[in-house]
This record gives structure tokens, C-alpha cells and sequence, in this order.
């Protein structure tokens, strides 16, 4: 059954706690489900699609007894979409729409239009059709237009995120224990490598600070306004980016994942020995501005990251390091739409029986809220532990200067890996809640308090020597 529901077919929704051990079994709601949402600091629920018949079979299940059953209503094609709350500090959502009556309320009298034009799709006074199927404090899943799904966060309050439920059902892919053995051999031998030290070290800050300005159009020379994944300036974004990560020289592809979507760039280093496995090192370069205007620069969120790439990218071409593995370095587009493009990207990966070997996802690494150390958050639910803790240990060889703990802030593009199965982790710029008070706002520009190309330095150095423990390498003659 798909959440594009037409008149002719119904279905019976059913939302419960998350449970592994219930998705694992041979129940009839293995073949019906639709992936796991998070709904307030760290709990988790399952989503369904399914019939009356099956739901009477489970009627002595703990699950069901927690669960909400909803009945999706016969009409024309819709998509089912997620809305979550995002961590943040408190006294970030003041001045914020914050209770879910009210956004309800403003959800119902607006909608999008326009897709592909130069700067965001614009916001009409026709109200936007949409139904409420589950609500909680923290979430719910809304029925919309099929059209209107894919720019939902243009008219979301902006520590709100929403997530597009796939269109069939999904398989459950706990990561398999085997899996994580390379990373776990990593961490047993886990030793500084002065080798490692030295290139870490010379990532260049002045460039980085180059390099940002660029993709937020504060060097009034790229004329990027926005980089919104709809926009002409994420895809003069993505062929910059595509140029720069060739100079170091790898091969670099922008792969489309969606019509009216700018692409991921996916840049790939060749092994200098055979391998059938891969490193991923990632971030996203769409971005996402104030409710109703058009400047959407995306320094921190997502310039940053995609700004450690770079900086990585230079490294790697500057030193001639050659990879004993497959190692991908990845601009994703889509991630606020509700990583799109990730997704896209992964199951692709997956359908094709290809290792993953880890991934690391950079989202937000440069702001420094006052008074506050230098900082590195690592994922606390999304990720898996062995490669969340050998991040954290390389940071203490590497980068000192960083203050490691745990984040509920979540989650970014690793998710979508993480959900096929495939070992992850994500780095962060806050052990904490977010904290930015330019988060998904027209203001998150590279000049402004708070924005520390220190951190931004600071955190890279561990993406890249964690690039460098796990693929193995060697410098060029």
C-alpha cells in the first residue's frame, strides 16, 4: 500500500513505539513499513501501512496497545509527510510559532508555488490541503499534495523539520554486526600517526574563510543569494564545488536524484589497491532562509560542512595521498526537503550490493555559542557506537583543542544510510542542543559573532584523520 493514496484505495495507518525486536519478527506489519520518526528528545515511532485484517491478529501485542490506528481517507494523490521539532536551547523559540495548534492554523492558510526558478518558490495566500493523521507535542504526519510535499520547509517554523515518507514499503536493516568489525580493528590499533598529524594540520583556514564566502555569496563575487535546492544558486553552487573537488584529483559526477532538484555532487577517489568496500565523507549544501524571503546563505548549516570537504579535497590533491579504499567525498543536495538526496543516493547503493565500509556526515560545524570551549558533538541516537567512540578518540589524538560530547540534535544525511543498514556517524558543532541562533535563518552568514572558523578548523582535522585511519593511504612519489 503507498502513501500516494488515490480514491480507489484506503488503508489503516499505524504509528508505534519503536521497537526492533517487534520490526525483526514475522509479524504481517513486516511488509508494511514505512521507516521510524523521531517524536521529542529521543523517542522513536514506527509508521505503517496496513489493513484490518492484519491489526487483528496483533491484538494481544504490547505495541498495539500503544499504538494510534487512523484510517487514510479515500481522495486524490497525496504524500505522507513527517514534521518533528528539532533539539534546540530553549531560549532560541521564544519569538517562535512553538505549539502545534498553532502551526496548524498558519499550515492550513498558506501553500508553495513554483519550483524551478532563480531564487525560492514563492508562497500564495491559497491555502495549502492538507490533513492531520497523528499529532503529538513533538510531531505529526500530515496528508498533502503531492506537488506541495517536496517544499514543505518553505513554509515549516524554522526548528522544524519534515521528513516524506517513501512511497512503498521499506525493509528494516539493523547495521549487521560484521560490519562494524573493520571499525572495530580500526579502534583496537587505534595509534597517532605523525604521518596523519601533519596533513591534518595544514587544512587551511584562510582558504576555508574563502571558500564559505563563496557559497554564501557574502564575496559579492559568486552572486549566489540562495542555495535552496531549487535554486539557479545551489546548482552554480554544485558545479563549483563538482571544479574544486577535481583539482585534487578526483573524479567528480553531479548525479541527479529528482526533477526540479539541483544535484549531489559525488566526487571519488580510485584505491591504489583493490577494495570493494567505500568511506563516505559528507555534508549538504542546500540551505534554508527566514519564513517568507529569499536570502538563504546556509554558512553554518549547511557552508560548513561542504566547507571541510573542500578543505579536505585540497589536502588530499596538495600531499598526492592515494586511498587504500574506495573513499567518496559527497555534496548532498535535498537534505532539507528532508534528505532527498542522500536517501536517493543510498538506496541506490543498496539496491546495488554495495559495501559502506563507514559514513560521516558534517551538518553545522562552525558556530560557538558564548563563552562556551570549542566543541565536537557526536550523534546520540543515530549512529553506531563504535564509530561515534573511534571519532571521539581520534579528536583526542588530533584535535585537543575540541571539547567531544554527545548531541540529541539530529538528524542529517547519515540517517539515510544508517536506515539501509550501513555503519555511520556525524559530526557536529555542539555538544548540546543547537544553539545558533541563525539556524534557518536569511542571517546565517561567515561574518557575524559566534561563527568560529577555529571550530570549523578544529573538527575537520578529525574528519580527515578519521578518513585517513579507516580507507589506509599513502603519499604519492
Amino acid at each position: 500500500m503507498s502513501p500516494f493514496l488515490s480514491a480507489a484505495s484506503a488503508a489503516l495507518l499505524f504509528i508505534a513505539p519503536f521497537d526492533e525486536a517487534f520490526l525483526t519478527s514475522q509479524s504481517c506489519l513486516s511488509n508494511s513499513f514505512y521507516g521510524k520518526y523521531r517524536s521529542g528528545l529521543s523517542a522513536y515511532h514506527s509508521v505503517f501501512l496496513s489493513n484490518t485484517e492484519c491489526l487483528n491478529t496483533l491484538r494481544s501485542s504490547e505495541s498495539l496497545l500503544e499504538a494510534h490506528i487512523a484510517e487514510l481517507a479515500q481522495g486524490q494523490e497525496k504524500r505522507l509527510v513527517w514534521i518533528e521539532k528539532e533539539v534546540v536551547e530553549a531560549n532560541l523559540v521564544n519569538a517562535e510559532i512553538d505549539h502545534m495548534d498553532d502551526f496548524v492554523k498558519r499550515f492550513g492558510r498558506i501553500r508553495m508555488e513554483g519550483r524551478e526558478t532563480s531564487q525560492e518558490p514563492l508562497l500564495s495566500s491559497s491555502p495549502l490541503a492538507f490533513g492531520v493523521l497523528y499529532q503529538s507535542s513533538d510531531a505529526l504526519l500530515v496528508s498533502v499534495p503531492r506537488e506541495d510535499a517536496y517544499s514543505l520547509d518553505l513554509v515549516l517554523p524554522r526548528f522544524w523539520k519534515s521528513t516524506i515518507l517513501p512511497s512503498s514499503p521499506t525493509t528494516y536493516f539493523p547495521v549487521p554486526y560484521e560490519d562494524v568489525e573493520p571499525i572495530r580493528k580500526v579502534l583496537e590499533k587505534l595509534r597517532f600517526n605523525p604521518d596523519i598529524a601533519v596533513s591534518v594540520n595544514i587544512l587551511d583556514i584562510e582558504q576555508m574563510k574563502s571558500d564559505v564566502r563563496f557559497l554564501t555569496g557574502e564575496d559579492d563575487e559568486s552572486g549566489i543569494e540562495s542555495r535552496h535546492s531549487f535554486t539557479s544558486g545551489a546548482r552554480v553552487a554544485a558545479e563549483w564545488i563538482k571544479m574544486r573537488i577535481e583539482e585534487s584529483g578526483a573524479e567528480c559526477e553531479l548525479w541527479s536524484f529528482m526533477d526540479g532538484f539541483s544535484p549531489d555532487v559525488i566526487c571519488r577517489y580510485k584505491p591504489v589497491v583493490p577494495s570493494d568496500t567505500r568511506v563516505i565523507i559528507s555534508a549538504h549544501y542546500d540551505s534554508r532562509g527566514s519564513f517568507g524571503r529569499t536570502r538563504a546563505p546556509g554558512g553554518d548549516d549547511d557552508g560548513s560542512g561542504t566547507t571541510s570537504l573542500l578543505a579536505i579535497a585540497r589536502v588530499i590533491g596538495r600531499k598526492g595521498i592515494k586511498f587504500h579504499t574506495n573513499v567518496e567525498l559527497i555534496a548532498f543536495s535535498g537534505e532539507e526537503q528532508g534528505r532527498l538526496g542522500s536517501i536517493g543516493y543510498a538506496r541506490k547503493l543498496k539496491e546495488e550490493g554495495e559495501k559502506v565500509a563507514l559514513v560521516v556526515q558534517a551538518d553545522m560545524l562552525a558556530y560557538r555559542a558564548p563563552d562556551e570551549p570549542l566543541q565536537l558533538g557526536l550523534p546520540e541516537t543515530i549512529g553506531t557506537p563504535e564509530a561515534t567512540q573511534l571519532v571521539a578518540n581520534i579528536s583526542g589524538l588530533y584535535s585537543r583543542e575540541l571539547t567531544v560530547g554527545y548531541t540529541a540534535a539530529c538528524c542529517s544525511d547519515h540517517q539515510s544510510f544508517y536506515d539501509l543498514g550501513y555503519p555511520v556517524t556525524q559530526v557536529f558543532e555542539r555538544a548540546g542542543p543547537i544553539a545558533d541562533p541563525m539556524y534557518h535563518n536569511s542571517g546565517d552568514l561567515s561574518e557575524r559573532p559566534g561563527f568560529s572558523f577555529d571550530q570549523l578548523y578544529g573538527i575537520s582535522k578529525v574528519q580527515f584523520a578519521t578518513l585517513l585511519h579507516v580507507a589506509g593511504f599513502e603519499f604519492s612519489s
